[in-house]
């Protein structure tokens, strides 16, 4: 009994940490930063997603092979590897197997498996936040896929069809992608240009298979970013997972263990 007396008071700990009340001190000075970098990105990026879809589009995509080209089975593998529901699905199992594994652990080994669920709840939520942005942008814009209609025209819009031929922008895969990018590098800095190449060969896949048009692919990458710094500024202002500098610049803690972790390596919960 006390297995399951300890997880459901650590599952209980789990959600409440993330609904808190923010308690870092410089969490208005990060705010502030944040929103500076969002106006920046998202200004910018608005300006040549605009400039792409009027002038590169049209062009693009006549120049991908077509749909059924013998050769394309590696692609459609590769594109994989970007769907939203198996990023999901795999942190999501990760976070489970972490819950069920932590309340027979005690001491160090307790802390250091707690921490690694703590930031596998940041990559899980850093992802899901901006894919479901995602969707509902898709089904509000109705953006016709590459070719649906028959000729190559970006213009082909069905507003709130909600449909998967009108579900072009933003792409899927390049939000997933790029929000768990971007998240793994912002924990794993070392990581960064692994994961950077992984989420630009994700995008071109979606080319390469008529999927989506560049613009839909670059949007898909903005608020794949934007969502999942969002979502850091949420744990940074939390003690979790991040820190806060006196600059307002959100960066990785430096250990495996946080703050509320040390608690926890002295082993709170009965044995």
């Amino acid at each position: 009994m006390n297995y399951f007396h300890n997880l459901a008071l650590m599952t209980w700990h789990a959600l409440a940490q993330l609904v808190r009340a923010p308690s870092h001190s410089r969490r208005e000075v990060a705010r502030q930063h944040l929103a500076r970098r969002w106006l920046v990105l998202v200004a910018s990026g608005a300006f040549v997603i605009a400039v792409v879809m009027l002038v590169v589009d049209a062009g693009a995509i006549l120049l991908m092979p077509a749909r059924g080209t013998p050769g394309l089975h590696p692609v459609r593998v590769l594109t994989a590897f970007g769907k939203s529901d198996y990023i999901l699905e795999a942190l999501g199992y990760t976070l489970i197997a972490v819950l069920l594994i932590t309340p027979a652990l005690h001491g160090r080994k307790r802390a250091l498996l707690i921490g690694f669920g703590v930031r596998m709840q940041f990559l899980f939520l850093a992802v899901l936040l901006p894919v479901l942005i995602g969707e509902i942008i898709k089904g509000v814009v109705g953006r016709g896929r590459p070719f649906v209609g028959g000729v190559a025209n970006p213009f082909n819009y069905s507003h709130f069809a909600w449909t998967e031929s009108y579900a072009s922008f933003p792409s899927g895969h390049a939000v997933a992608s790029f929000a768990l990018a971007f998240a793994v590098s912002a924990i794993w800095p070392r990581l960064q240009v692994v994961m950077w190449v992984y989420a630009v060969i994700i995008g071109l896949t979606r080319l390469v298979l008529l999927a989506h048009h560049p613009s839909d692919v670059m949007a898909g990458a903005l608020l794949g970013v934007v969502g999942a710094m969002a979502v850091r500024y949420w744990f940074a202002a939390r003690h979790l997972v991040f820190t806060i500098g006196p600059d307002g610049r959100i960066a990785p803690l430096a250990g495996p263990s946080i703050g509320h972790l040390k608690r926890v390596a002295q082993d709170p919960l009965p044995p």
